[in-house]
Protein backbone atom coordinates (compact mmCIF):
# COMPACT_ATOMS: atom_id res chain seq x y z
CA UNK A 1 0.00 0.00 0.00
CA UNK A 2 1.23 3.30 -1.11
CA UNK A 3 0.20 6.83 0.43
CA UNK A 4 -1.54 9.73 -1.10
CA UNK A 5 -1.55 7.75 -4.48
CA UNK A 6 -3.63 8.89 -7.49
CA UNK A 7 -5.50 6.24 -9.35
CA UNK A 8 -3.96 7.85 -12.76
CA UNK A 9 -0.61 8.19 -11.24
CA UNK A 10 0.86 4.57 -12.39
CA UNK A 11 1.81 3.47 -16.29
CA UNK A 12 -0.96 0.59 -16.09
CA UNK A 13 -3.92 3.19 -15.39
CA UNK A 14 -2.59 5.35 -18.58
CA UNK A 15 0.28 7.33 -17.47
CA UNK A 16 1.90 8.10 -20.04
CA UNK A 17 4.83 9.59 -18.19
CA UNK A 18 5.43 7.83 -14.63
CA UNK A 19 7.66 4.66 -14.36
CA UNK A 20 6.30 1.75 -12.41
CA UNK A 21 6.87 -1.36 -14.68
CA UNK A 22 6.44 -3.75 -11.38
CA UNK A 23 3.06 -2.70 -10.45
CA UNK A 24 2.51 -2.63 -14.35
CA UNK A 25 3.36 -6.11 -15.22
CA UNK A 26 1.23 -7.20 -11.72
CA UNK A 27 -1.89 -5.70 -13.57
CA UNK A 28 -0.61 -7.66 -16.82
CA UNK A 29 -0.34 -10.86 -14.87
CA UNK A 30 -3.87 -9.82 -12.86
CA UNK A 31 -6.84 -7.66 -12.40
CA UNK A 32 -6.80 -3.58 -12.71
CA UNK A 33 -9.94 -2.70 -10.95
CA UNK A 34 -11.28 1.02 -12.48
CA UNK A 35 -13.73 2.13 -9.87
CA UNK A 36 -12.43 1.38 -6.24
CA UNK A 37 -12.72 4.09 -3.41
CA UNK A 38 -11.88 5.01 0.00
CA UNK A 39 -15.53 5.60 1.92
CA UNK A 40 -13.15 8.24 4.32
CA UNK A 41 -10.30 9.87 2.32
CA UNK A 42 -7.98 10.62 5.55
CA UNK A 43 -5.22 8.49 6.48
CA UNK A 44 -5.89 7.83 10.27
CA UNK A 45 -9.50 7.11 9.59
CA UNK A 46 -9.46 4.91 6.04
CA UNK A 47 -6.22 2.63 7.35
CA UNK A 48 -8.46 1.70 10.31
CA UNK A 49 -11.14 0.71 7.91
CA UNK A 50 -8.85 -1.09 5.71
CA UNK A 51 -7.91 -3.41 8.97
CA UNK A 52 -11.02 -3.82 10.04
CA UNK A 53 -13.71 -4.07 6.96
CA UNK A 54 -15.86 -1.37 9.08
CA UNK A 55 -17.16 2.15 8.44
CA UNK A 56 -15.56 5.44 10.41
CA UNK A 57 -18.57 5.47 12.09
CA UNK A 58 -18.52 1.83 13.06
CA UNK A 59 -14.91 1.51 14.25
CA UNK A 60 -15.09 5.39 15.75
CA UNK A 61 -11.00 6.33 14.65
CA UNK A 62 -9.36 9.39 13.55
CA UNK A 63 -6.63 11.45 14.28
CA UNK A 64 -7.12 12.52 18.25
CA UNK A 65 -9.02 9.51 19.25
CA UNK A 66 -8.01 7.09 21.75
CA UNK A 67 -6.30 4.08 20.71
CA UNK A 68 -7.98 0.99 18.76
CA UNK A 69 -8.44 -1.27 21.31
CA UNK A 70 -7.38 -4.94 21.71
CA UNK A 71 -11.05 -6.26 21.62
CA UNK A 72 -11.81 -4.25 18.37
CA UNK A 73 -8.37 -5.56 16.85
CA UNK A 74 -8.94 -9.27 17.30
CA UNK A 75 -11.50 -8.66 14.38
CA UNK A 76 -8.89 -7.11 12.10
CA UNK A 77 -7.89 -8.94 8.82
CA UNK A 78 -4.36 -9.60 10.33
CA UNK A 79 -5.32 -10.91 13.79
CA UNK A 80 -8.11 -13.38 12.39
CA UNK A 81 -4.70 -14.71 9.84
CA UNK A 82 -2.87 -15.58 12.75
CA UNK A 83 -5.08 -17.14 14.84
CA UNK A 84 -5.75 -19.47 11.80
CA UNK A 85 -2.55 -20.06 11.67
CA UNK A 86 -0.53 -17.69 9.20
CA UNK A 87 2.58 -15.61 10.28
CA UNK A 88 1.23 -12.17 10.28
CA UNK A 89 3.70 -9.37 9.46
CA UNK A 90 3.54 -5.44 9.34
CA UNK A 91 6.14 -2.98 7.86
CA UNK A 92 5.80 0.73 7.43
CA UNK A 93 3.58 2.96 8.30
CA UNK A 94 0.22 1.79 9.71
CA UNK A 95 -1.46 5.42 10.65
CA UNK A 96 -3.62 3.88 13.37
CA UNK A 97 -2.45 4.05 17.07
CA UNK A 98 -2.92 1.12 18.64
CA UNK A 99 -3.80 0.19 22.53
CA UNK A 100 -0.68 -1.71 24.41
CA UNK A 101 -0.78 -5.24 23.27
CA UNK A 102 -2.69 -4.92 20.31
CA UNK A 103 0.31 -5.19 17.86
CA UNK A 104 1.03 -8.28 19.30
CA UNK A 105 -2.58 -9.53 18.58
CA UNK A 106 -2.24 -9.03 15.25
CA UNK A 107 1.14 -9.38 14.13
CA UNK A 108 4.20 -12.30 14.89
CA UNK A 109 6.28 -9.41 12.95
CA UNK A 110 6.28 -5.89 12.33
CA UNK A 111 8.64 -2.41 12.13
CA UNK A 112 6.13 0.45 12.06
CA UNK A 113 7.87 3.73 10.67
CA UNK A 114 6.08 6.74 9.69
CA UNK A 115 7.72 9.45 7.43
CA UNK A 116 5.55 12.76 6.78
CA UNK A 117 7.25 15.35 8.89
CA UNK A 118 10.12 16.68 10.06
CA UNK A 119 9.95 15.13 13.47
CA UNK A 120 9.88 11.47 11.03
CA UNK A 121 11.35 12.05 8.02
CA UNK A 122 12.08 10.42 4.62
CA UNK A 123 15.83 10.34 5.18
CA UNK A 124 17.26 8.19 8.75
CA UNK A 125 20.09 6.24 9.74
CA UNK A 126 18.88 2.54 9.30
CA UNK A 127 19.70 -0.62 11.48
CA UNK A 128 23.32 -1.18 9.49
CA UNK A 129 24.16 2.46 10.37
CA UNK A 130 23.79 3.73 6.87
CA UNK A 131 21.39 7.02 6.04
CA UNK A 132 18.68 5.30 3.82
CA UNK A 133 15.79 6.77 2.16
CA UNK A 134 12.29 5.26 4.25
CA UNK A 135 11.03 3.43 0.94
CA UNK A 136 14.17 1.30 0.88
CA UNK A 137 13.98 0.75 4.86
CA UNK A 138 10.26 -0.69 4.24
CA UNK A 139 11.81 -2.65 1.76
CA UNK A 140 14.47 -4.11 3.68
CA UNK A 141 11.75 -5.09 6.18
CA UNK A 142 10.03 -6.63 3.77
CA UNK A 143 12.55 -8.91 2.66
CA UNK A 144 13.79 -9.73 6.12
CA UNK A 145 9.95 -11.00 6.60
CA UNK A 146 10.33 -12.88 3.55
CA UNK A 147 13.64 -14.40 4.15
CA UNK A 148 12.64 -15.47 7.90
CA UNK A 149 9.14 -17.55 6.85
CA UNK A 150 9.42 -20.78 7.35
CA UNK A 151 7.81 -22.49 3.98
CA UNK A 152 5.42 -25.17 6.17
CA UNK A 153 3.43 -21.68 7.25
CA UNK A 154 1.29 -19.39 5.25
CA UNK A 155 2.15 -16.09 5.92
CA UNK A 156 0.61 -12.59 5.51
CA UNK A 157 2.98 -9.49 4.76
CA UNK A 158 1.36 -5.72 4.82
CA UNK A 159 3.82 -3.70 3.44
CA UNK A 160 2.48 -0.04 3.83
CA UNK A 161 4.68 2.72 2.26
CA UNK A 162 4.31 6.46 3.35
CA UNK A 163 5.39 7.64 -0.35
CA UNK A 164 4.10 9.40 -1.94
CA UNK A 165 2.79 11.72 0.87
CA UNK A 166 4.52 14.73 1.10
CA UNK A 167 6.95 15.96 4.21
CA UNK A 168 4.35 18.39 5.26
CA UNK A 169 6.05 20.86 6.93
CA UNK A 170 9.71 21.10 4.79
CA UNK A 171 9.65 22.98 1.98
CA UNK A 172 10.56 20.80 -0.29
CA UNK A 173 7.35 18.30 0.34
CA UNK A 174 8.33 15.13 -1.99
CA UNK A 175 11.55 14.22 -0.58
CA UNK A 176 12.56 11.53 -3.00
CA UNK A 177 15.41 9.29 -3.08
CA UNK A 178 18.18 11.29 -4.59
CA UNK A 179 19.37 8.05 -6.81
CA UNK A 180 16.52 9.07 -8.89
CA UNK A 181 17.05 12.57 -9.17
CA UNK A 182 17.81 11.52 -13.26
CA UNK A 183 13.94 10.81 -13.48
CA UNK A 184 11.98 12.66 -15.11
CA UNK A 185 14.07 15.44 -15.54
CA UNK A 186 13.13 16.10 -19.59
CA UNK A 187 9.47 15.49 -18.60
CA UNK A 188 6.59 18.26 -18.69
CA UNK A 189 3.65 16.49 -16.72
CA UNK A 190 0.58 18.45 -17.83
CA UNK A 191 -1.85 20.66 -15.48
CA UNK A 192 -4.64 18.91 -13.36
CA UNK A 193 -8.04 19.55 -15.57
CA UNK A 194 -10.38 22.51 -13.86
CA UNK A 195 -6.95 24.06 -12.27
CA UNK A 196 -7.99 27.35 -14.05
CA UNK A 197 -8.89 30.75 -11.48
CA UNK A 198 -12.26 30.20 -12.22
CA UNK A 199 -12.89 26.62 -11.28
CA UNK A 200 -11.76 27.57 -7.56
CA UNK A 201 -13.79 31.12 -7.66
CA UNK A 202 -16.67 28.99 -8.26
CA UNK A 203 -15.96 27.38 -4.43
CA UNK A 204 -18.08 28.12 -1.98
CA UNK A 205 -16.19 30.44 0.13
CA UNK A 206 -15.34 27.78 2.92
CA UNK A 207 -13.47 25.31 0.42
CA UNK A 208 -11.62 28.62 -0.96
CA UNK A 209 -9.88 29.09 2.53
CA UNK A 210 -9.71 25.73 3.64
CA UNK A 211 -6.32 23.71 4.51
CA UNK A 212 -6.52 22.69 0.66
CA UNK A 213 -6.06 26.04 -0.55
CA UNK A 214 -3.94 26.69 1.81
CA UNK A 215 -1.18 23.54 0.88
CA UNK A 216 -2.06 24.39 -2.80
CA UNK A 217 0.03 27.58 -2.45
CA UNK A 218 3.17 25.15 -0.53
CA UNK A 219 2.91 22.67 -4.01
CA UNK A 220 1.45 23.88 -6.98
CA UNK A 221 0.73 27.81 -6.82
CA UNK A 222 3.01 28.23 -9.84
CA UNK A 223 3.65 26.34 -12.91
CA UNK A 224 7.83 25.66 -12.22
CA UNK A 225 6.65 24.86 -8.76
CA UNK A 226 3.93 22.24 -10.15
CA UNK A 227 6.20 20.77 -12.27
CA UNK A 228 9.06 19.94 -9.16
CA UNK A 229 6.29 19.11 -6.97
CA UNK A 230 4.77 16.65 -9.21
CA UNK A 231 8.50 15.18 -10.54
CA UNK A 232 8.97 14.64 -6.97
CA UNK A 233 6.05 12.91 -6.39
CA UNK A 234 6.99 10.48 -9.21
CA UNK A 235 9.77 9.79 -8.18
CA UNK A 236 8.67 8.90 -5.05
CA UNK A 237 6.25 6.32 -6.69
CA UNK A 238 8.93 5.51 -8.60
CA UNK A 239 10.47 4.10 -5.44
CA UNK A 240 8.05 2.43 -4.05
CA UNK A 241 7.63 0.25 -7.65
CA UNK A 242 11.19 -0.41 -7.47
CA UNK A 243 10.83 -2.16 -4.07
CA UNK A 244 7.90 -3.79 -4.75
CA UNK A 245 9.54 -5.18 -7.31
CA UNK A 246 12.63 -6.43 -4.56
CA UNK A 247 9.79 -8.30 -3.00
CA UNK A 248 8.44 -10.17 -6.15
CA UNK A 249 11.90 -11.14 -6.46
CA UNK A 250 12.52 -12.61 -2.76
CA UNK A 251 8.93 -14.24 -3.36
CA UNK A 252 10.41 -15.86 -7.38
CA UNK A 253 13.81 -16.94 -4.96
CA UNK A 254 11.82 -18.66 -2.19
CA UNK A 255 9.82 -20.23 -5.28
CA UNK A 256 6.37 -19.37 -3.75
CA UNK A 257 5.08 -17.11 -6.71
CA UNK A 258 3.03 -19.79 -7.36
CA UNK A 259 1.05 -19.78 -3.95
CA UNK A 260 1.00 -16.27 -3.43
CA UNK A 261 -1.29 -13.51 -4.04
CA UNK A 262 0.01 -9.58 -4.34
CA UNK A 263 -2.31 -6.95 -3.53
CA UNK A 264 -1.75 -3.34 -4.60
CA UNK A 265 -3.22 -0.51 -3.36
CA UNK A 266 -3.44 3.03 -1.73
CA UNK A 267 -5.04 4.38 1.55
CA UNK A 268 -6.09 7.26 -0.78
CA UNK A 269 -6.20 9.84 -3.19
CA UNK A 270 -4.64 13.42 -3.60
CA UNK A 271 -5.87 16.42 -5.69
CA UNK A 272 -2.89 18.16 -7.41
CA UNK A 273 -4.54 21.38 -7.97
CA UNK A 274 -7.95 20.39 -9.21
CA UNK A 275 -10.44 23.46 -8.51
CA UNK A 276 -7.23 25.28 -7.04
CA UNK A 277 -6.86 23.31 -4.17
CA UNK A 278 -4.70 20.23 -2.91
CA UNK A 279 -4.87 17.30 -0.22
CA UNK A 280 -7.70 14.81 0.43
CA UNK A 281 -10.60 14.89 2.58
CA UNK A 282 -13.21 16.58 -0.02
CA UNK A 283 -15.50 13.59 -2.08
CA UNK A 284 -13.84 14.80 -5.55
CA UNK A 285 -12.78 11.88 -7.57
CA UNK A 286 -9.28 11.96 -6.84
CA UNK A 287 -9.38 12.56 -3.32
CA UNK A 288 -11.39 8.97 -3.18
CA UNK A 289 -10.45 6.99 -6.20
CA UNK A 290 -7.71 4.55 -5.29
CA UNK A 291 -5.56 1.83 -7.69
CA UNK A 292 -6.30 -1.60 -7.01
CA UNK A 293 -4.11 -4.22 -8.74
CA UNK A 294 -4.52 -8.06 -7.65
CA UNK A 295 -2.43 -11.07 -8.90
CA UNK A 296 -4.23 -14.02 -7.99
CA UNK A 297 -1.53 -17.40 -9.51
CA UNK A 298 -4.71 -19.34 -9.45
CA UNK A 299 -6.63 -17.59 -12.07
CA UNK A 300 -7.76 -18.37 -15.33
CA UNK A 301 -5.43 -17.50 -17.97
CA UNK A 302 -8.60 -15.94 -19.47
CA UNK A 303 -8.54 -13.68 -16.99
CA UNK A 304 -5.45 -12.12 -16.51
CA UNK A 305 -4.83 -8.76 -17.79
CA UNK A 306 -8.38 -8.00 -17.72
CA UNK A 307 -9.72 -4.56 -16.31
CA UNK A 308 -12.59 -4.87 -13.63
CA UNK A 309 -15.09 -2.04 -13.72
CA UNK A 310 -17.41 -2.89 -10.59
CA UNK A 311 -17.42 -0.99 -7.32
CA UNK A 312 -14.86 -1.86 -4.97
CA UNK A 313 -14.21 -0.13 -1.57
CA UNK A 314 -11.44 0.29 1.06
CA UNK A 315 -13.45 -1.69 3.57
CA UNK A 316 -13.82 -4.93 1.20
CA UNK A 317 -9.74 -5.12 1.50
CA UNK A 318 -9.83 -7.47 4.83
CA UNK A 319 -13.25 -9.42 3.85
CA UNK A 320 -11.07 -9.96 0.51
CA UNK A 321 -8.15 -11.37 1.99
CA UNK A 322 -10.12 -13.41 4.45
CA UNK A 323 -11.37 -15.16 1.57
CA UNK A 324 -8.61 -15.82 -0.18
CA UNK A 325 -7.02 -17.45 2.86
CA UNK A 326 -9.90 -19.80 3.44
CA UNK A 327 -10.49 -17.95 6.31
CA UNK A 328 -14.33 -16.85 7.56
CA UNK A 329 -14.81 -12.68 8.19
CA UNK A 330 -16.73 -11.89 10.98
CA UNK A 331 -20.07 -9.87 10.96
CA UNK A 332 -18.52 -6.76 12.52
CA UNK A 333 -16.98 -6.49 9.13
CA UNK A 334 -19.15 -4.39 6.70
CA UNK A 335 -17.25 -4.28 3.63
CA UNK A 336 -18.05 -7.89 0.98
CA UNK A 337 -15.14 -9.77 -0.56
CA UNK A 338 -14.02 -9.05 -4.13
CA UNK A 339 -13.31 -12.55 -4.56
CA UNK A 340 -16.29 -12.92 -6.60
CA UNK A 341 -15.10 -10.07 -9.03
CA UNK A 342 -11.60 -11.90 -9.53
CA UNK A 343 -13.69 -15.38 -10.75
CA UNK A 344 -16.06 -13.13 -12.78
CA UNK A 345 -19.08 -14.84 -11.09
CA UNK A 346 -20.43 -11.42 -9.31
CA UNK A 347 -24.29 -10.73 -9.81
CA UNK A 348 -26.25 -8.05 -8.71
CA UNK A 349 -23.23 -5.77 -7.39
CA UNK A 350 -24.05 -2.75 -5.78
CA UNK A 351 -23.30 0.52 -8.02
CA UNK A 352 -22.77 3.43 -4.96
CA UNK A 353 -21.40 3.67 -1.56
CA UNK A 354 -21.73 6.09 1.23
CA UNK A 355 -18.89 8.46 2.09
CA UNK A 356 -17.98 10.10 5.48
CA UNK A 357 -15.74 12.38 6.73
CA UNK A 358 -15.36 13.82 9.63
CA UNK A 359 -12.37 15.14 10.97
CA UNK A 360 -12.25 19.16 11.85
CA UNK A 361 -8.97 20.92 13.63
CA UNK A 362 -10.76 21.54 16.53
CA UNK A 363 -7.85 24.17 17.39
CA UNK A 364 -9.01 26.10 14.59
CA UNK A 365 -12.36 27.94 15.64
CA UNK A 366 -12.77 29.03 11.77
CA UNK A 367 -13.12 27.72 8.23
CA UNK A 368 -9.65 29.33 7.64
CA UNK A 369 -7.23 26.58 7.41
CA UNK A 370 -9.60 24.03 8.25
CA UNK A 371 -10.92 20.66 7.03
CA UNK A 372 -14.79 21.02 5.85
CA UNK A 373 -17.20 17.76 6.99
CA UNK A 374 -19.28 16.15 5.12
CA UNK A 375 -20.75 12.81 3.99
CA UNK A 376 -22.09 11.77 0.99
CA UNK A 377 -23.26 9.15 -2.18
CA UNK A 378 -21.36 8.30 -4.92
CA UNK A 379 -22.79 6.46 -7.56
CA UNK A 380 -22.69 5.19 -11.47
CA UNK A 381 -24.15 8.69 -12.95
CA UNK A 382 -24.66 10.73 -9.93
CA UNK A 383 -22.47 12.18 -6.49
CA UNK A 384 -23.95 13.96 -4.11
CA UNK A 385 -22.39 15.54 -1.48
CA UNK A 386 -23.39 16.89 1.99
CA UNK A 387 -21.61 19.88 4.09
CA UNK A 388 -23.98 19.49 7.69
CA UNK A 389 -21.79 22.08 9.72
CA UNK A 390 -22.26 25.29 6.99
CA UNK A 391 -24.98 27.92 7.68
CA UNK A 392 -26.78 27.39 5.99
CA UNK A 393 -26.14 23.92 5.16
CA UNK A 394 -24.43 23.14 1.43
CA UNK A 395 -25.20 20.70 -0.90
CA UNK A 396 -23.28 19.72 -4.20
CA UNK A 397 -24.82 17.32 -6.94
CA UNK A 398 -22.40 16.43 -9.73
CA UNK A 399 -23.67 14.59 -12.73
CA UNK A 400 -20.41 12.01 -13.77
CA UNK A 401 -21.26 11.14 -16.92
CA UNK A 402 -21.60 15.00 -18.27
CA UNK A 403 -19.15 16.26 -16.03
CA UNK A 404 -16.57 14.09 -14.60
CA UNK A 405 -14.42 16.76 -13.49
CA UNK A 406 -16.61 18.61 -11.07
CA UNK A 407 -17.04 21.45 -12.25
CA UNK A 408 -20.99 22.00 -12.40
CA UNK A 409 -22.84 22.30 -8.92
CA UNK A 410 -26.71 21.31 -10.39
CA UNK A 411 -27.89 21.73 -6.80
CA UNK A 412 -29.85 24.79 -6.85
CA UNK A 413 -31.09 23.61 -10.39
CA UNK A 414 -34.45 23.36 -10.28
CA UNK A 415 -34.35 20.98 -13.67
CA UNK A 416 -32.29 18.41 -11.23
CA UNK A 417 -34.20 18.76 -8.02
CA UNK A 418 -35.95 15.41 -8.52
CA UNK A 419 -32.51 13.55 -8.58
CA UNK A 420 -31.18 15.85 -5.42
CA UNK A 421 -34.16 14.80 -3.56
CA UNK A 422 -33.65 11.00 -4.58
CA UNK A 423 -29.86 11.31 -3.79
CA UNK A 424 -30.54 12.78 -0.33
CA UNK A 425 -33.15 9.86 0.35
CA UNK A 426 -30.30 7.70 -0.81
CA UNK A 427 -28.12 8.86 1.44
CA UNK A 428 -30.52 8.37 3.90
CA UNK A 429 -30.70 4.66 3.59
CA UNK A 430 -26.40 3.84 3.13
CA UNK A 431 -25.73 6.02 5.95
CA UNK A 432 -27.78 3.96 8.59
CA UNK A 433 -26.50 0.71 7.27
CA UNK A 434 -22.93 2.30 7.29
CA UNK A 435 -23.27 2.57 11.20
CA UNK A 436 -24.52 4.44 14.47
CA UNK A 437 -25.22 8.31 14.38
CA UNK A 438 -21.89 9.82 13.95
CA UNK A 439 -21.51 12.44 16.76
CA UNK A 440 -19.26 15.64 17.04
CA UNK A 441 -16.44 14.20 19.16
CA UNK A 442 -16.59 10.91 18.62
Amino acid sequence: MSDNHRQDALGCYGNPIIQTPNVDRLARQGLRFTNTFCTTSICAATRASILTGRYRRSHGYTFSRPPMTIETMRESYPALLKKAGYRTGFVGKIGVALESGAAEEMFDFHRFAIASNKGNPYYRRAPDGTIKHMTRVNGDHAVEFLKSSKKTQPFCLSVSFSAPHPEDNNPDQYIYDRDLENLYVDATIPPPPVSESQHFEALPEFIRVSMGRERWFRRFDTAEKYQRMMKGMYRLITGVDIQLGRIVDEIKELGIEDNTVIVFTSDNGLLTGEHGITGIWLMYEPSIRLPLVIYDPRLAEARTGKVVSELALDIDFAATLLSLAGVEFPRAMQGRSLVPLLEDRARNWPTDFFYEHYFRASWRKTNKGNIPRSVGVRGERWKYVYYFDEKPTYEQLFDLKKDPHEADNLASDPRHRKTLEAMRRRMEVLQAKAGPPWKPGR
